[in-house]
Parts: C-alpha cells; structure tokens; sequence
C-alpha cells in the first residue's frame, strides 16, 4: 500500500476561465502538511468533515498566497481512504499553482495521471469497473454516455460481472470436488453443467455486443457528408450544425478542405465532415480538397452520400457509391426536395412518384424537411438505434476481457461434447473465471493497474 503523500490541482485550469480551483492531498502527511500552509483565524476546529476559512501562508516569508476554503477529510471516510485535504483556492493560473508549489515543497509528491483513484482502488474504496466509470463520467460526451458511466458508478456492471463470475466458480468447485472424490460424491450432472456454462457465455457474449454500442456513446462517430460539388453538403452541414460553418454558394467547387461539426444526435455524439464535392478538376487547391475527401471516405465510421433530387441520380453519383470501402455503413440522401414540392409535402412520398433514384430518405438542407427522418436513418445506419435501452455497457479492456472469457467457455464446452473427463472441463473454466476476476480487479497484475489508470486525467 502507498505508505507516501501526493498532490495534485483537481480542476481544469486556465486564464480567466474558473473562479474556484481545488488542490488536493492525499496521505498520511496531508493533514500535517496542511496545518503549516493554512491559517484559519478565530479559533476554528479542525474536524474530519468540516470548512475552515482562512488564508495559504508561506511558511518561510510569511507571505499570504490566497484566502481560500480547507476541507478535512480523516481516513476512512474519505475517497482514497487515506487522509485528504483540499485547498479551494481562486481559480485561474498565478494562485493555484502557487499553492501547489507550497505543498510540493512541504513533502508532497506530485500525483500521477489517476492516481487518486488508483489509491481509492487499493484501498477497497472501489472495484476495478467503478474506477473507470469515474474516469468515463468526466469524460462523456453526452448525457447518454454520462448516465452509462453513473450506471458503472453505481456497481451495476460490478454486480453482474461478480454474478456470472460465482455461476463459473460453483460450477468449477463442483468439477474439482469430482476430480478428487468423485467416488465419495453423488453422480455430477454433465447436462446441467453444460446448460449454466451456456447460459453464462450466452450473457457475456450479449455484454460484450452491447458494450460495442455503448462505446459509439462514449467514443462517438465520424460520418463522411461526400458528393458531387453543388448538391448541398455544405447547407446540410449548417442545417446540422445550426450555425454557418461552411460557407455556400451556387458555385461548385467552393468547398476546399474539411469542415468539421460536433454534435449530439439522440444521445449520441457525432463528428460531420463536410468534404470537398469529388469531381474531375484541373484547380490545384481543389485538388488537395478531394484528395482529403477520399481520405475522409476511408476513415469514416459511416457514410452519408448526398445526392440532388432535382438533377436525379447520375453516373457521377454511382461512381461515388462504388468507391465507400467495403464494410463501411453508406446512407443515400436525395437532397433539395423543396425544388420538387412544396414545402409541407412528404418528401419520401413524393420521391416515390417521381422515382428520384436509390434515396433512403429525402430532404431539404434549405427549409429542413425531412432532417427528423434522417436523423433516425442515420443512427440506424451507424448500429446506434436502441441505446436508449442499454443499462451497463463494458468499455474496450472489459469488452476484451469478456470475449475472452465467452471464448474459454467455449473451449471448456468442446471439452464436454468430447466426453472429456471433468478435468478437461476444468482448464478453460478456470481461465473463465481469471478474465472476469481481472474485470472487477480481483485478479489484476500491478502492470494492468497502471495501465488502466494512466489513462485518467491529473488530479482523479
């Protein structure tokens, strides 16, 4: 166990930007630590769970740094279950950094990347899987993926991981009791055995396929806006975006280099890139743009190829469609259908009568007709439709760790179909029960921690 003190500025800092910043402490010399930096005036009592006001003082010039707030946290209540304090000082630059410099020079150690909660996970504070959830909750990016992330907080995916974890372990006790005194013991039912190790690969496998959409929550996409110059990628990418963030003109050919826009659709995070209109061009500068396109079109999570109803599907539009890589989820959105109707028409109907081309849906990025129904295909087409029901969602190490253990499990049923004896039965079961362990951290190298926990931001 840690046996030193760290510390570290627990809030984002910068210019002008925030009127409060946290320093916090944490081990067995943080409270003494503090009583050398802090004065506070009148007497005031220092008790585990209460606010003192007074000012940061240097211990060698006397020098008031900050008037600022203290916060005693006495072990075991605590969130590492050590000693914490934190200094609320006032935001910014100048006074936070001065008072972390004061505390690293009275013994402190400056903190690594997560290791606050590292230290809360020794400690028993938290398992494995509610340490990354408070890493997920600070980072999300949707109300979506934060109430994933309060999900993991919660032990939800503690509670069913540990689960499916004891089904194995009954299942493995009553194996080995066989395999040492199977002639003292009442006949083992293989079929039952077989029936629980099924269910639980089954339901691991089901965690594993929803912790790959939940990770579009986390992670969000990246969808390709491609087409011929002048079919409106541009308008569509404002009309999203509802601001202007690519410029639009009648002229083909304005767009000339990626134009991105973050946005939440339905919960989920999304990244549109406007890409130059793929054409033949002897232009230089537009030439780049396409080049960069192409890219885009091969690095894209889906593709939404737009296309102009009026004109109708043409071989300029085919050429596109075949150059989406294979794999790659492709949407084909006829645009302009104001040119076609009036506004309060139904654009899909409407595109039926006319038999505008191969359009999944239709739209107007002028007036916004249509833009609900693309939202919806376009989700669809992104595997995104149904997150609304997730309750847990594994991210990417416990995805890997599960798939492992869903893929022992079926080692250890191949060793049943064979009629193997029950030791067979046991050497896959047990690596089951290992990958699931390192799930929660209750088998975990100290190399996998660090791993795990440098990916945390400084001061969590």
């Amino acid at each position: 166990m840690p046996d030193d003190t760290i510390a570290a500025v627990a809030t984002a800092v910068a210019a002008g930007q925030g009127s409060v910043a946290i320093v916090r402490l944490s081990g067995p010399e943080a409270e003494a630590i503090a009583r050398r930096l802090f004065v506070a005036p009148g007497g005031q009592p220092w008790e585990s769970h209460r606010v003192l006001y007074g000012h940061v003082v240097d211990p060698t010039s006397g020098e008031r740094v900050d008037e600022a707030l203290l916060l005693l946290m006495k072990a075991p209540r605590s969130f590492t279950r050590e000693d914490v304090v934190e200094f609320h000082c006032h935001g910014g630059l100048i006074c936070v950094q001065r008072v972390l410099e004061l505390v690293l020079s009275s013994g402190a150690r400056r903190a690594l990347p997560g290791e606050f909660s590292q230290r809360a996970f020794l400690h028993g504070r938290l398992d494995l899987t509610r340490a990354e959830a408070v890493s997920e909750l600070v980072t999300a990016r949707s109300r979506r993926s934060a109430q994933l992330a309060m999900a993991g907080l919660d032990g939800g995916l503690q509670r069913r991981i540990t689960s499916l974890r004891e089904r194995l372990l009954d299942q493995l006790a009553e194996l080995e009791a066989r395999v040492d005194f199977e002639e003292d013991l009442p006949p083992l039912d293989g079929q039952a055995v077989v029936a629980e190790l099924q269910g639980v690969r089954s339901e691991l496998q089901q965690l594993v396929a929803d912790g790959q959409r939940g990770q579009r929550l986390r992670e969000g996409l990246q969808v390709a806006i491609v087409g011929r110059p002048n079919v409106g990628k541009s308008s569509l990418l404002n009309r999203f975006s509802r601001m202007e963030r690519a410029i639009v003109t009648d002229l083909p050919g304005t767009t000339r280099d990626l134009v991105e826009s973050e946005l939440v659709i339905q919960g989920v995070p999304l990244t549109l890139l406007d890409t130059a209109g793929i054409r033949v061009t002897d232009d230089p500068v537009e030439q780049l743009g396409i080049a960069r396109s192409r890219a885009a079109l091969a690095a894209a999570d889906v593709v939404l190829l737009l296309f102009d109803l009026a004109a109708g599907w043409g071989p300029g539009d085919e050429e596109l469609r075949r150059q989406v890589p294979d794999g790659v989820p492709l949407l084909l959105v006829g645009n302009k259908a104001d040119q076609l109707m009036g506004e309060q028409a139904e654009p899909d109907a409407q595109r039926q009568r006319q038999g505008q081309g191969p359009a999944q849906v239709c739209i107007s990025a002028l007036t916004g007709a249509g833009q609900e129904q693309l939202e919806d295909a376009l989700l669809h087409c992104c595997g995104c439709g149904g997150e609304q029901g997730l309750q847990v969602a594994l991210n990417r190490r416990q995805q890997d760790l599960a798939a492992a253990a869903a893929a022992a499990l079926e080692r250890s049923l191949e060793a049943a179909e064979q009629q193997l004896p029950w030791d067979f039965w046991t050497i896959d079961l047990r690596a089951a029960v290992r990958e699931l362990g390192e799930i929660t951290g209750e088998e975990v190298s100290e190399a996998v921690l660090d791993r795990v926990f440098s990916r945390f931001c400084i001061g969590k």
